[in-house]
């Protein structure tokens, strides 16, 4: 199995006070060398930081680091306007966003904001549009008229700047199936890992619909959402009862992501704490200069024997 560049990030979750704090802990994780932080994206919470106004303040103030909403509130943020904000904020960060896409949840709220409801075929409808229609209004050429049923543009000129990858959140069938046509990436949801009855169940369905117009389904990454602690000492077991992730040690925790790279495909990783927050200093610090390279140098290692083998 070719394995891909793999991608190490931790999330985040905050307030308005907190800007200072979660500055400072992406600095600090720029230098450590991880390769990116995600923030959610609930705009109805009015003592939430708004996702994209953090990203865009915190790209300013890193070098390396990438940024996305884990995920973008879509029908909150129209696909066209959405499309000028992340090709902006990657010309203006050297290409270090993610677009990360979800077709809606929390619609109740949604609602509250002044967006129409939609149904959730609706929903998936307009998140396949929305999608195609940021990479349309990327990457330079002619002007781009589309007229979907959510989304119509006429005569609009691409922003000069390649469209970010993007990687959605999706869950459902019908949204998997879109995720596989037109996305760079899938999140699964509800912090499910590789062992779950939910990604064996759910990635077939993007691949079958990725194969079917042509993709390579390698070409779309899995990047999990992964809450855990991490400890000082190796604990007795790994996962509870139900087969879900607790956490470990650092070799715990390398052993465990290894394997999932060379077993199962897994392209990255965003870890966050167990109560699914923002992690704290020291297990980020071990995240980022402990696990993130043992797992790196595994990998290496493992292709480099089977280069060997292969000479």
């Amino acid at each position: 199995m070719s394995v891909q560049h793999v991608v190490f990030g931790f999330g985040a979750h905050s307030g308005i006070d907190d800007g200072p704090e979660l500055l400072r802990m992406v600095q600090q994780a720029d230098r450590d060398g991880l390769d990116h932080f995600s923030l959610s994206d609930h705009p109805y919470i009015g003592g939430r930081l708004d996702a994209y106004a953090s990203i865009g303040f915190i790209l300013g103030r890193t070098r390396h680091i990438s940024g996305f909403a884990n995920v973008t509130n879509l029908p909150t943020r129209p696909a066209p306007m959405l499309a000028r904000a992340v090709t902006s904020l990657s010309a203006l960060s050297g290409g270090r966003i993610v677009l990360g896409m979800g077709a809606g949840g929390l619609w109740d709220r949604i609602a509250d904001m002044g967006v129409p409801r939609l149904s959730p075929a609706d929903a998936v409808d307009a998140f396949e549009e929305a999608i195609t229609l940021v990479k349309k209004l990327s990457g330079g050429g002619p002007p781009v008229t589309y007229q979907g049923r959510h989304y119509q543009v006429n005569q609009i000129e691409p922003a000069p700047v390649p469209a970010p990858a993007v990687w959605t959140g999706s869950v459902g069938r019908k949204s998997l199936a879109a995720t596989g046509r037109v996305a760079d990436g899938w999140i699964p949801g509800h912090a499910a890992d590789w062992l779950s009855e939910r990604y064996r169940t759910s990635r077939p369905i993007i691949d079958e619909a990725a194969a079917a117009i042509g993709r390579d389904p390698h070409e779309i990454r899995t990047v999990f959402n992964f809450p855990g602690r991490i400890t000082d000492r190796p604990l007795p077991a790994t996962r509870d009862h139900d087969g879900r992730w607790i956490g470990g040690s650092t070799d715990q925790w390398a052993e465990e992501l290894t394997g999932a790279v060379l077993e199962h495909g897994a392209s990255g990783f965003t870890l966050f704490s167990p109560d699914g927050g923002t992690q704290d200093d020291v297990s980020l610090g071990r995240w980022a200069k402990e696990i993130a390279p043992a797992v790196r140098e595994a990998i290496a290692k493992k292709g480099a024997d089977a280069e060997g083998d292969g000479a």
